[in-house]
């Protein structure tokens, strides 16, 4: 968000120092426009500029609320302490509150003509509150425009996200993302390099100045010398300008820019970053860039005969299933980290929501024990190759599979996280059949379990193999599938009802156990 404009204080007076950035906000900023917008609150902007941009609401009757702001804020107020205007709205403005929201009655009968002054002074938005509007009323607005805006944002991260990837798998891969991602953020974006060399661009042309300075910030985030930032922004008039660093350690550089800020811009351009981190750097040869492209192309839905040459071999792969240990959403950023601290460029993002971040790794089964508090399913006990826990992840990995069993395993691999986070442990992985019950043909065995298992729904299979693989435990369960215990008692006593079992009987655990895990 842009600091608000600070006009200039009556002589005498000190002008305030311009708000520090407040802490990021949990949704996208709303204009005021929108919650004037609402005819049924009744607000009217009596005072101040028409444009802000809301990032909280707040509610205080303190003499100096100048403390608890952190910035963006609608504070609403009665006014019940309200002694010096003049001084109110300055302590405002110094916190960095993006309007006023004055209640009239029972306090004042009116909005106090000193703090309409005020307010217009200093540029703060001021807004009647009519006796008919409760501030939870607002309140709610506000989080309602909010929580609207947050959708808006993710369904045009969604679509921007599979227009790259798209973009990505084309045989020309580089232009088509520079391309896609200028015609998702409406400006210009280029690849340079480390000299401020244009390897590529895409996007309307900028004028001299503006691409003299889009160069210069390229340069400050080149990885020509130690401690160079990942990242740098500026502006250039009403342009503003971006610089991403690639991976790969060749200097390459993402410089965008765009006449506009909106919502999600920045994880737009994470996504290309990672894309063409893979796609783009001098020294990756065409093997690759084409596993890349697999990649790619294997999530937008090809069949793995399709990506397997692409792959460069039928296996065995891991699909991994991984989520941040403290709950906060993986960009992609941090999900190419990740890959990298594993070993491989395979790596998606997801689409936000909490979605699992899904890395694919070449490699059969290693040769060293797992590391102590690894949970691991496998009957000899050992990880895949590489695959070790990673500080701040929680991961659930398949068993080593042929490029011909992805689907399977990535289902394997949601599982073993859901375990992963039941149990509290850094790494679970999800291995095949094995011991005595592997003596079993497979073909007889997938058909006593379709036999046995046909009255289960889907949802009521999934509890009861979590409920089983951990042990009957109700909170464990209800926390790997995201549900109330009350929910998960009330499917496993529905699984026992269709399947005229007792489910406190070992031996039914084990024969069931044994069928659920054919699936």
């Amino acid at each position: 968000m842009d600091e608000p404009s600070m006009p200039i204080p009556p002589a005498g007076t000190t002008p305030p120092p311009p708000p520090s950035s407040p802490p990021g906000p949990p949704t996208p900023p709303i204009p005021l426009t929108e919650l004037l917008a609402s005819k049924d609150l009744g607000l009217r902007r009596i005072a101040g500029p028409a444009e802000a941009e809301l990032l909280w609401v707040h509610t205080s009757e303190m003499a100096d609320p100048y403390p608890y702001l952190l910035g963006g804020e609608l504070l609403l107020s009665a006014g019940v302490l309200l002694t010096d205007p003049d001084h109110y709205v300055g302590r405002l403005v110094k916190a960095g509150a993006a309007a006023l929201g004055f209640g009239v009655r029972p306090v004042h009968e009116t909005v106090p003509a000193a703090l309409i002054e005020a307010c217009e002074r200093y540029g703060l938005p001021l807004l009647e509150v009519p006796p008919a509007t409760p501030f939870t009323t607002i309140a709610r607005a506000v989080w309602r425009l909010m929580a609207e805006a947050r959708h808006r944002e993710l369904r045009r991260v969604t679509r921007a996200q599979q227009a790259l990837a798209t973009a990505a798998a084309r045989p020309d891969p580089v232009p088509a993302v520079l391309h896609q991602l200028a015609a998702q953020l409406g400006g210009r974006a280029v690849l340079l390099t480390a000299r401020g060399e244009e390897v590529h661009a895409a996007g309307r042309r900028l004028p001299p100045e503006a691409a003299g300075a889009l160069t210069r910030l390229a340069r400050v985030v080149a990885r020509e010398r130690p401690g160079s930032p990942a990242s740098a922004t500026d502006t250039h008039g009403d342009t503003h300008l971006s610089a991403y660093a690639l991976g790969g350690g060749d200097g390459l550089v993402l410089a965008l820019a765009t006449g506009r800020r909106e919502s999600g811009d920045h994880t737009v351009a994470g996504i290309a970053v990672v894309l063409l981190s893979l796609l783009a750097a001098p020294h990756q040869g065409a093997d690759a860039a084409g596993r890349s492209a697999a990649l790619v192309r294997m999530l937008l839905g090809a069949s793995p005969a399709e990506v397997a040459p692409l792959l460069g071999s039928t296996g065995p792969w891991t699909v991994i299933h991984a989520r941040r240990t403290d709950g906060a959403p993986a960009d992609a950023l941090t999900a190419g980290a990740l890959g990298a601290s594993l070993g491989t460029a395979l790596v998606d993002a997801g689409r936000g929501g909490g979605e699992a971040v899904r890395v694919l790794l070449p490699g059969g089964p290693g040769t060293e024990p797992a590391e102590p508090g690894t949970d691991s399913r496998s009957a000899t006990g050992r990880e895949p190759a590489r695959l070790t826990p990673q500080p701040g992840w929680t991961l659930g990995a398949s068993a080593p599979t042929p490029v011909t069993g992805l689907d399977a395993a990535d289902s394997l691999a949601a599982r073993a996280l859901a375990h992963a986070q039941a149990t509290r442990a850094p790494l679970t992985v999800d291995a095949p059949v094995s011991g005595l019950a592997a003596l079993v043909p497979p073909e007889q065995a997938a058909a006593h379990a379709r036999a046995l298992l046909a009255p289960l729904t889907a949802p009521l299979a999934d509890t009861l193999r979590c409920w089983l693989s951990l042990h009957g435990s109700w909170d464990r369960t209800a926390v790997a599938l995201g549900v109330h215990r009350n929910t998960v008692r009330q499917r496993i006593g529905r699984c026992g009802e269709v399947l005229d079992a007792d489910l406190d009987d070992m031996d039914v655990r084990a024969e069931l156990w044994f069928a659920l895990r054919q699936g």
